[in-house]
């Protein structure tokens, strides 16, 4: 549409979806977009392309033709490049996306973050068109990068984030000028995110706290870094994080709280969390770990769970929790865990495995992997990328990795907790392990949240009562 407004005139057309932010051609004629105009585009939802579209006549070129997604795409200043970011798809569970670079006609398509092993977004071309900024995580970390042509990574800032506000997510954003001076999101443990500037050559600068005069009458928890290994093979060596309450006394003794992310191929990290923080100052030690398959690790990290989620990850948890306990400040007659959507997964197989925990919060979990790859939003997806196939092929495969199978195990007392209107991991998934462990006698709570999706967080009124009934739950088995 006209910049000084008018009717909007639509350019593509077609029964697919033309997802992405469009980007100009510096001389106005085409629109670079990412999409997925395949015919077989509903059983292979990532294997999308990049397009250049002809805004007079809205014809259609494609620029990739590879299996695997292409998105992001960036012109460069003098419109002769497109960056974009993508893979060829191996149908893993976790497969690091790398940035690309071809000429704008499609050709001479280059790899240039082979050998970075961390996955690049956010792609933005500095002013000279010699390099590009990126955003990445490593190590829990959220981080801006600049990437020369020859492939070299230097990072420009860190600790970017705090836009997750729930739960210590990564996430965040940035934005550069053309003289290399950036602007992004900023967060410590301590608040959510500020805006802060630097450059390659200047120093970080916060120039924002949007939240001091509500965190300057609080005491928030201490964050802390851990390291330990898993039993699982001695060697492997998981990161996390140790929440103190305010005013901790490591000569007391407290309860611990397991906090679980969900993804799984996702991360936490050293970034705020409103509700981490709500269960320190309810007087709670909490743990909350990076297993194997979180993200920011590289490739063969997130993959060790490929085909085997939850598995080995459950012996990376529970090596955490006893690091924690060796510390001396636990009491280990009361610990407590939770967590939501995988980490709902993995909360309700621990309770199926253990019962050294006095009770468990387990919210929008996967339940019965059979019936969850048949009803979720991602029904193409999630059967080809996280098991071997069909469910009715592999009915043993599914069983095994399922929770449910697990259920005439669990004594543990077990509220779940899921928003009515979660398409992801449906309702009935929660609805399963709670009859399930009805007819089993166990000590057990459904709560359903009415209209809320998979983020429950997303309304703030939906977070506090997220944690006010894990509080009052596990209130009820000090």
């Amino acid at each position: 549409m006209p910049a000084d407004g008018g009717t909007p005139r639509q350019v593509t057309s077609g029964n697919y979806n033309h997802g992405g932010t469009p980007q100009w051609t510096p001389d106005g004629d085409h629109l670079i977009i990412s999409a997925n105009r395949h015919s077989n585009w509903r059983y292979e939802p990532n294997n999308t392309e990049i397009y250049k579209i002809e805004v007079e006549t809205g014809s259609i070129t494609g620029l990739t033709d590879r299996l695997g997604p292409d998105g992001d795409p960036k012109i460069s200043p003098d419109g002769e490049q497109i960056a974009y970011t993508g893979y060829d798809d191996e149908y893993q569970g976790y497969q690091v996306s790398n940035l690309y670079v071809m000429n704008a006609d499609g050709s001479g398509k280059q790899i240039i973050t082979e050998s970075f092993d961390r996955s690049v977004t956010d792609l933005q071309w500095s002013g000279d068109g010699e390099g590009l900024y990126i955003q990445f995580d490593d190590e829990g970390n959220s981080k801006i990068g600049y990437v020369n042509m020859d492939g070299t990574v230097e990072t420009v800032a860190d600790n970017l984030g705090g836009t997750s506000i729930g739960r210590p997510y990564s996430g965040g954003s940035f934005s550069v000028d053309s003289t290399g001076q950036f602007a992004y999101t900023h967060t410590r443990p301590s608040y959510p995110a500020d805006v802060a500037t630097g450059s390659v050559d200047t120093p970080i600068q916060r120039i924002t706290r949007l939240n001091e005069d509500l965190f300057g009458h609080k005491e928030l928890g201490q964050v802390e870094e851990i390291w330990y290994e898993s039993s699982h093979d001695g060697r492997r060596k998981i990161q996390g994080w140790i929440v103190t309450p305010p005013n901790f006394d490591p000569e007391k003794e407290y309860p611990l709280l397991l906090e679980i992310h969900g993804g799984p191929f996702a991360n936490y990290g050293d970034r705020f969390s409103a509700e981490v923080q709500l269960y320190a100052e309810a007087g709670y030690v909490v743990l909350y770990t990076n297993p194997r398959g979180s993200t920011s690790y590289g490739e063969e990290f997130g993959n060790l769970i490929h085909h085997s989620y939850p598995s080995q990850d459950y012996e990376d948890l529970m090596s955490g929790v006893d690091a924690v306990i060796e510390r001396g400040y636990i009491n280990e007659d009361q610990l407590y865990v939770t967590g939501g959507s995988g980490g709902g997964v993995l909360s309700a197989w621990i309770v199926g495995k253990t019962d050294r925990f006095k009770a468990a919060v387990v919210a929008k979990p996967v339940i019965n992997w059979y019936s969850f790859v048949l009803t979720s939003d991602g029904t193409p997806f999630f059967y080809k990328y996280w098991f071997p196939g069909l469910p009715w092929e592999h009915r043993d495969h599914y069983m095994d990795r399922s929770p449910i199978s697990l259920a005439g195990n669990v004594t543990t007392p077990t509220m779940l907790l899921t928003g009515e209107e979660d398409y992801r991991t449906p309702i009935s998934e929660t609805e399963q392990f709670y009859t399930a462990l009805k007819l089993q006698k166990v000590e057990s709570a459904m709560v359903r949240i009415p209209g809320a999706s998979h983020g429950i967080a997303s309304r703030p009124s939906n977070l506090m009562s997220k944690v006010a009934h894990i509080l009052e739950w596990f209130g009820r088995y000090e």
